[in-house]
């Protein structure tokens, strides 16, 4: 696939990607085009570009090349959170560069988390909780609304203005108890005091989404949009379709109980579809139903969105609704050469939602490189599970099926007695 040629000199390129099928929404540019990097940023995009200018070259006919993806909600606060994972492991397989941490550290742990996130290959901006405790348990950080202390966020926020870009907040009985509206009204104050969206997860009530709504602003997200947390008679209820027109972003959240296909598929007949599309990846949904941002962009594609829409709403569309800088989510000349490179597996794939819904999604995307600032990510080892979270046997089987191939990528190639590299070694394991 990977070919090099004489470097030209400084008006040269380090990295030519040729003749895939790109698909990048955010610069409207769709089919066959070269990709060249220089200095990790794209350096230029045309049908075809001068293979002698390129220290090296990747042929990619007949892949699929788009932006790397942009996972608007995610959490990666990795051995400090209950839902914490390590995102490395995952993007190399995914195609994710940007993993949006959504509220995993609040005030108290943002420092130690800027730290842990900025050691990541791949890029993290977050979301600030408005719980000063963030999450480092399954549930509860507002049952003390002590905890949500507008003052101390937007001194967190301006101390840290170069990561965070947005304030988060979870609005369900079990997070904020008795105190209804409250924990959402600091949030919401904190976030206009830093010029920032809100985003707030839906869940059982109280409150009720219709009391939550009226409290949003244009730009603000809710996340879970299609749980059926808000659905009414019609599989949404109709106070979420105003906020809709109004401006409220739609964030799909996937996760472990965050996404039901009827509810999506009213919403979609309804013209409603999701702003961004995304896993909430954590320390459970990471083992399924979520997986991982293709599987639920597959998710997409079965119930009705087309390719280009769900590559917009898991690249560009993310980057807008933060306003995340330097043209990430899209492969314009200047932006960073975060590409993601898919092969499109065309047939009748069934997928499940939450609930045990199926349906059978047209193609699915399967990542064969991910590059970061230009630079491919190494393939690595999964972490392993932390011993709080449950795991079927199936489940069990199924990650050691995948270690056991990951291991096998690790492992240098043995050359064989006809002088040529054999792709896996000889012995077991």
């Amino acid at each position: 696939m990977s070919e090099r040629a004489v470097d030209s000199g400084p008006a040269g390129w380090d990295l030519l990607l040729s003749g895939g099928e790109l698909l990048d929404p955010g610069t409207g540019r769709a089919g066959r085009h070269d990709v060249a990097v220089r200095g990790g940023r794209v350096a230029a995009v045309a049908p075809v570009l001068p293979r002698e200018r390129a220290a090296e070259v990747v042929e990619l006919a007949g892949r699929l090349v788009t932006p790397g993806l942009v996972d608007l909600h995610t959490h990666v606060y990795a051995g400090a959170t209950y839902w914490g994972i390590d995102p490395d492991p995952v993007a190399w397989r995914s195609g994710v560069t940007t993993w949006v941490d959504a509220g995993s550290a609040g005030a108290y742990g943002f420092a130690a988390f800027a730290a842990a996130s900025a050691r990541y290959a791949v890029r993290v901006p977050a979301l600030l909780n408005i719980s000063a405790v963030g999450l480092v348990a399954p549930v509860g950080e507002s049952r003390e609304l002590a905890n949500c202390d507008v003052e101390l966020a937007v001194a967190t926020v301006r101390a840290h203005r170069d990561s965070i870009v947005g304030i988060k907040v979870r609005m369900d009985r079990h997070n904020v108890g008795t105190h209804g509206l409250a924990p959402l009204r600091r949030a919401v104050e904190a976030a206009q005091a830093c010029g920032l969206p809100v985003m707030v997860h839906i869940g059982a009530a109280p409150p009720t989404v219709a009391q939550m709504l009226p409290l949003l602003r244009p730009g603000d997200l809710i996340t879970h949009c299609a749980s059926g947390i808000a659905a009414g008679p019609d599989g949404f209820d109709p106070a979420a379709k105003e906020a809709y027109q109004a401006g409220v972003r739609f964030d799909l959240g996937h996760g472990s109980g965050g996404f039901a296909f009827d509810v999506l598929e009213a919403q979609l007949a309804a013209d409603m579809p999701p702003h961004a599309v995304s896993t909430d990846l954590h320390s459970r949904s990471l083992h399924g139903p979520a997986f991982d941002l293709p599987t639920t962009m597959a998710k997409m594609l079965a119930v009705g969105m087309s390719l280009p829409q769900v590559v917009a709403a898991t690249t560009v569309g993310p980057a807008r609704a933060l306003g995340l800088p330097d043209g990430i989510g899209t492969l314009a000349v200047g932006a960073p050469a975060d590409v993601a490179v898919f092969t499109v597996e065309p047939g009748r794939h069934e997928l499940v939602d939450v609930h045990g819904q199926r349906r059978h999604a047209p193609l699915r995307l399967v990542n064969d490189l991910t590059y970061r600032a230009g630079r491919p990510l190494p393939p690595r080892l999964p972490e392993p599970v932390p011993p709080w979270i449950p795991l079927t046997d199936a489940q069990r089987a199924a990650l050691a099926d995948r270690d056991r191939l990951v291991r096998r990528l690790l492992t240098p190639p043995l050359v064989g007695p006809d002088g040529l590299a054999e792709q896996f070694p000889r012995h077991g394991g």
